[in-house]
């Protein structure tokens, strides 16, 4: 083989060297980029950030949950499903998981959106209760069909109406509003319960310094229920007259020296 043969076949093999290791030129037959390879890389199996609530449906046969689930520019989330992995002393053990990018800032998956996801029991649930991902224990005892109650730090016995702060922690259990929510109390006869609710806002609110400086309240009104504090509705006027227009029961003790609501 001549000299100009021997430096063809050589170069040659450099290049094929340089190309099979991502260095070719873009385009080229066989070339795995550093982005497609990270792309391929990065979804991983999640849990829900947070599970919003658990009904039944097709008579007590299947679950709807609602969990919170990252979202932002581009495809955050696939393959989100829901099974029934056992059932046992009671109990129907659910598992609900998805597919998103890891690193949700690099990836822009820096905000949260609610969808559902539907679990085929194959039986009817009845009084069973049902755990979801290990952790939040949910119950048809003292619930408002379809929907099951979130059971609280006292178990899922429902708490009777106390003005006690584990009374009010469980009514803001049963209440629809973002975890870490805090609240102070405005009110309370044993018959009805004066709430004001709020939450921090930002991209992932659990740290007191992770971007949540706002704020959004409500204030709720409870009513004493056998099961407990039951949330009827909302209203930040100040004074009884707002409320009186929609529960004109409630006594005028209780809301005389509301002061209006500052939502943020």
């Amino acid at each position: 083989m001549g000299r100009r043969s021997l430096r063809t076949v050589m170069a040659g093999a450099a290049l094929g060297m340089l190309v099979g290791c991502g260095a070719g030129t873009a385009g080229t037959p066989g070339e795995t980029t550093d982005s497609a390879t990270a792309s391929a890389a990065s979804w991983t199996v999640s849990a829900p950030i947070r599970v919003d609530d658990v009904r039944t449906a097709a008579g007590g046969r299947s679950l709807v949950i609602g969990v919170d689930v990252p979202d932002g520019a581009g495809t955050c989330v696939r393959g989100l499903r829901g099974t029934l992995e056992s059932v046992a002393n009671g109990t129907m053990y659910v598992q609900v998981t998805y597919e998103s990018p890891a690193m949700d800032r690099e990836s822009g998956c820096t905000r949260v959106r609610r969808v559902e996801t539907t679990v085929e029991l194959g039986e009817p649930l009845n009084s069973r209760r049902v755990m979801v991902n290990s952790g939040s224990v949910y119950t048809p005892a003292g619930a408002a069909p379809p929907a099951l109650r979130k059971c609280g730090e006292n178990g899922c016995d429902p708490t009777p109406p106390r003005c006690t702060s584990s009374s009010y922690r469980q009514a803001v259990n049963d209440t629809d509003v973002p975890r870490h929510t805090t609240w102070e109390e405005r009110g309370c006869d044993g018959a009805w319960l004066v709430l004001d609710l709020s939450a921090r806002m930002g991209p992932v609110c659990g740290d007191a310094d992770a971007g949540c400086s706002s704020h959004v309240s409500q204030r709720w009104f409870y009513r004493a229920e056998p099961s407990g504090w039951r949330p009827v509705t909302t209203n930040g006027d100040a004074g009884c007259a707002g409320i009186h227009q929609v529960f004109p029961a409630l006594p005028t003790r209780l809301c005389a020296e509301l002061p209006r609501l500052d939502r943020n």
